[in-house]
């Protein structure tokens, strides 16, 4: 095989990898958007619905929460455990620091069997993100954390799937992740002396309201991002390379291997260089020198 074939060879060769990783690389944003799309139609579809009781949507602690449920609102009676408050780190709220105020909710009414007992002898739970706090004069945490109201209380929630356990840690009375087993456990909540809700309550409404300093929870994006453009952007540029490459690997046989009746031509002319103009230069000046002495 020539030189020239070789590199021809590479190049085709080069032009199939790239536009492979290209074509891959598209398919992951495509991948993304549609996964996206998902998310916002079940948002569009559940944010704005009519709150229903929680056993219409979880007919018990320990059923799953659909995934067309979530962010459905959901009416619960009962009181909230002021002393299993806890909060939620590293979680900001429209790009300002602050931490969430999470605290277990005991549920009386709106579950299905309407007590707290649940028809086993301990109460159900429900873990509640009520809002969000600034940070204090340490970023460690707030100055102050807003108690909810006591006595029997209606809440509307939305529900939230619960979070993966985070392995990360944290200071006593907090958490990296809305899981109801790390949020119990924070909270000194009595192991097996509660069922939880295999899911949360991201607070709407509560009756009688707090008059405390949490602010609310803000509505989740619908923005579906760039995913859609990178992906085609990724798509031209394997075309690129599949049409780009392939043209310099025949310019190289090309070069080769001429046409029939095809010649390179003589080489273009080539002007003087500026050493060429020097020597030139000096060489007219020698020569007006030479004639003065002559004369």
């Amino acid at each position: 095989m020539s030189p020239a074939a070789r590199r021809a060879t590479g190049l085709v060769l080069l032009a199939l990898v790239l536009a492979t990783a290209c074509v891959l690389l598209g398919r992951w944003q495509w991948n993304r958007h549609v996964a996206r799309n998902a998310v916002i139609a079940v948002i569009e579809a559940s944010y704005g619905a009519d709150p229903v009781p929680l056993a219409d949507l979880l007919a018990s602690p320990d059923a799953a929460l659909a995934g067309a449920d979530v962010w459905r609102p959901v009416t619960v009676i009962g009181h909230y455990d002021p002393a299993g408050t806890v909060l939620l780190r590293n979680r900001p709220i429209d790009g300002q620091p602050g931490f969430h105020v999470l605290v277990p909710f005991v549920v009386t009414g709106g579950a299905a069997d309407g007590g707290a007992q649940n028809g086993t002898g301990t109460p159900a739970v429900l873990v509640v993100d009520r809002g969000w706090v600034r940070t204090g004069e340490s970023s460690d945490r707030p100055d102050v954390v807003p108690a909810p109201p006591a006595g029997t209380v209606t809440i509307t929630v939305r529900l939230r799937a619960d979070e993966p356990a985070s392995t990360r840690g944290a200071p006593a009375g907090q958490v990296q992740a809305i899981s109801v087993r790390q949020v119990l456990a924070a909270g000194r909540t009595a192991r097996g002396a509660v069922r939880a809700y295999a899911a949360y309550g991201a607070l709407a409404a509560e009756q009688p309201a707090a008059r405390d300093g949490v602010g609310p929870l803000p509505k989740p994006s619908t923005d579906p991002g760039s995913h859609l453009s990178y992906a085609f952007q990724w798509w031209i540029f394997a075309l690129g390379a599949l049409i780009w490459f392939p043209v310099l690997a025949r310019r190289e046989l090309r070069d080769e291997h001429p046409e029939p009746g095809r010649t390179r031509g003589p080489p273009r002319p080539r002007g003087p260089s500026a050493e060429d103009e020097e020597d030139a230069l000096i060489d007219d000046q020698l020569r007006s020198q030479r004639a003065v002495r002559g004369a």
